[in-house]
């Protein structure tokens, strides 16, 4: 879900984004708190109620899709998580033009304000129970956080100045507290929906999407008093500061990007697969010939980042099983009677752990995992892992998971064909170790090897390869589930190809990583 590595050199801030400074050439003296530039905690706190919004419908969605469009029939598991995969990598991949619009033409504050009122928009019509309305909502969604995802993260990186060593712990505290709003955001919203406004059989999954929405607006409040903290970090450049431009891009978003992004919800998955993968290369072009003309050193760095993003692909299309298949896991092969009373029984209503909760899992590993992998990488000095091995040893830690389930789906199942509740926990653990050896790492590094002028969109890029592991997610889930449903024997194949595509592609990373690391040229 979403930490870093401090390392001994940060990357050069340089000059302003060309088209749309995002503050000066190095950040302002900020006041401190607890050892960081104090708008990093507001900056936290926005992307805290955002990733409250997201990951409060995550749970619901392919259970939802299937109750409500499908009647329930276990033949609507793999539409709906395609449906899923497919909105996941369009949230990821509409970043790329987010990143774009902000270096050009608004600026980074007014994207991420213009982004959080879309967003807002598009979960509220969520709870409007038709499947056009649904995607419609979705379409919206994806249109706001493609102004608010990338940019948020960027101005992260830019609060702090050159060679500043802070910059890996910074993205650590900054990835820990957006776990803060997903940790939550389950257990809310699931409560909502089942034990206020619903019933354990019947929830009221429009509460789901009326919580995220508040969520959303929550973000936009807290952005909208903070950034006086920026500075000017994020401010519109001269010929910006009127209202045109932004005029400009909330109407092209309504009459050009929502109806595009729905036309696309609505196509097969493989030919959406096509399209995001060309719209990688794209970016990539432009991205390595800025590289190109800054120089061979910035060119390589450039190489370095691209090769990195193809394995991050990857790690996401299995680490996403966790909005799609793993819920039918948790739903229909996991038993979830784990006899607990008291407090848990008094939150829950029942022994049985609620499906919705394994989605806060990964969080709480991230949140007590996180200041150890921190403290781990300064502590180990010199022989901190280079950044190729972090993301091997990210993609071998995900395949670990997967190993616990062929473990568990091959040798663990009961009579009643389920298999023990501390299997797919234990997967969301292992899972989140991988997550954070790759995910914040991968932040950092391309606010460090993005060309100067291009940083908006490097971000931009970083967040469509997870689109095109998002989108191959819901391809493979679905898979995985089949035309019948999901079964013990069609989630033990799919997840023993799982294991061998991660474990593989993990241990071929670190065989190249000093091959990569050269091109680097020092960052760490």
């Amino acid at each position: 879900m979403n930490t870093h590595v401090p390392s001994n050199a940060a990357e050069p801030m340089g000059p302003p984004l060309q088209g749309a400074p995002s503050g000066p050439a190095s950040p302002p003296d900020f006041p401190q708190t607890l050892g960081h530039p104090r708008p990093l905690w507001m900056l936290f706190m926005s992307e805290f109620w955002e990733r409250f919004a997201f990951y409060g419908i995550r749970w619901a969605m392919v259970l939802y899709v299937v109750a409500q469009f499908h009647g329930g029939d276990a033949s609507g598991e793999k539409p709906a998580s395609e449906l899923y995969g497919a909105y996941l990598a369009l949230v990821y991949a509409g970043a790329i033009f987010g990143g774009y619009v902000a270096d050009k033409l608004i600026g980074f504050q007014r994207s991420i304000l213009l982004g959080a009122m879309v967003m807002a928009a598009g979960l509220f019509m969520l709870a409007l129970p038709t499947e056009a309305m649904f995607k419609l909502g979705l379409a919206t969604i994806i249109v706001g956080n493609g102004l608010f995802k990338p940019i948020i993260s960027t101005l992260a990186g830019k609060l702090y100045a050159q060679g500043d060593v802070r910059r890996d712990s910074g993205f650590t505290i900054f990835y820990m507290g957006i776990n803060l709003g997903a940790l939550l955001a389950p257990l809310i919203t699931q409560y909502l929906a089942k034990k206020i406004f619903g019933i354990e059989d019947m929830p009221a999954y429009k509460i789901v999407f009326i919580s995220a929405g508040v969520g959303m607006l929550l973000s936009l409040v807290w952005f909208w008093f903070g950034r006086r903290q920026l500075k000017g970090i994020g401010l519109p450049a001269a010929h910006q500061t009127g209202l045109r431009n932004v005029s400009l891009v909330l109407v092209l978003g309504l009459i050009l990007g929502i109806p595009l992004f729905y036309a696309l919800l609505t196509i097969d998955s493989s030919l959406l697969q096509y399209i995001l993968m060309a719209l990688f290369i794209i970016p990539a072009v432009m991205l390595f010939r800025e590289g190109a003309v800054e120089g061979t050193v910035s060119r390589d760095k450039v190489s370095a980042m691209l090769i990195i993003f193809v394995f991050n692909v990857l790690f996401w299309m299995f680490f996403e099983q966790a909005g799609s298949s793993f819920n039918f896991l948790a739903e229909k092969i996991v038993n979830r009677d784990i006899g607990f009373v008291g407090l848990f029984q008094a939150l829950a209503g029942t022994s049985d752990f609620p499906v919705s909760w394994f989605q806060s899992v990964n969080s709480v590993a991230i949140i007590v995992l996180a200041p150890i992998m921190a403290w781990l990488w300064i502590k180990m000095g010199r022989n901190n892992p280079i950044i190729p091995r972090k993301f091997g040893l990210g993609l071998i830690f995900n395949g670990l998971a997967f190993l616990l389930l062929m473990v568990a789906l091959s040798s663990m199942v009961d009579a009643n064909g389920k298999i023990p509740f501390w299997t797919l926990f234990m997967v969301y653990v292992i899972q989140s170790v991988g997550e954070l050896c790759l995910s914040p790492i991968g932040l950092s590094m391309t606010t460090k090897l993005a060309p100067a002028r291009l940083g908006g969109l490097a971000m931009g890029c970083w967040f469509l390869s997870i689109a095109i592991g998002n989108n191959l997610a819901g391809i493979f889930a679905g898979m995985v589930s089949g035309t019948e449903g999901m079964s013990v024997a069609s989630a033990h194949s799919g997840y023993t190809f799982g294991f061998a595509a991660l474990v593989g592609s993990g241990v071929l990373l670190f065989l190249v990583a000093p091959l990569i690391n050269r091109l680097m040229h020092g960052v760490k």
